[in-house]
């Protein structure tokens, strides 16, 4: 594995998703409005986010992708929840998860974030972006690493 040596980054790497730094903590809730969602996702760029229940059980995971679908079918967003659009798969990792597997999940089932858990409960979400700054050997975001 070929990293740069930076400040902050373990010898060899990081090796789990775990000891990364994520870029996305947007979680939302089953019965959050899909168009204040399309909104939040927008202004926060983010590409999607798990969905919750009232218990933080991750239920499923709604991207831009599913709001594009949901407007396509011509149903109007503000009267839809996270749970009516959401992808239902329940597809996640743990912190533990090293690049190798997170990185084939998200390429095998065509993912932009994967899911965390952590203590049972989706903690975050990892980008591809994420992955890519870490397995460089970037530990920090590349403006922080620049300055």
């Amino acid at each position: 594995m070929t990293t740069l040596a930076e400040p902050g980054v373990p010898a060899g790497g990081f090796k789990t998703v775990g000891q990364i730094r994520a870029t996305n903590a947007v979680v939302f809730r089953r019965d959050q409005n899909a168009m204040g969602i399309a909104v939040e996702l927008l202004a926060s760029h983010t590409p999607g986010a798990p969905v919750v229940d009232e218990r933080g059980t991750f239920i499923g995971f709604i991207s831009e992708f599913d709001i594009l679908r949901a407007l396509e079918a011509k149903k109007d967003l503000n009267r839809l929840t996270a749970q009516d659009v959401m992808a239902k798969d329940h597809i996640a990792v743990t912190e533990e998860t090293s690049f190798d597997e997170a990185v084939r999940i998200m390429e095998e089932k065509r993912l932009l974030n994967l899911p965390v858990k952590k203590n049972g409960k989706v903690a975050y979400s990892v980008t591809r972006h994420d992955l890519l700054r870490a397995w460089i050997g970037l530990g920090v975001s590349i403006e922080d690493a620049a300055g």
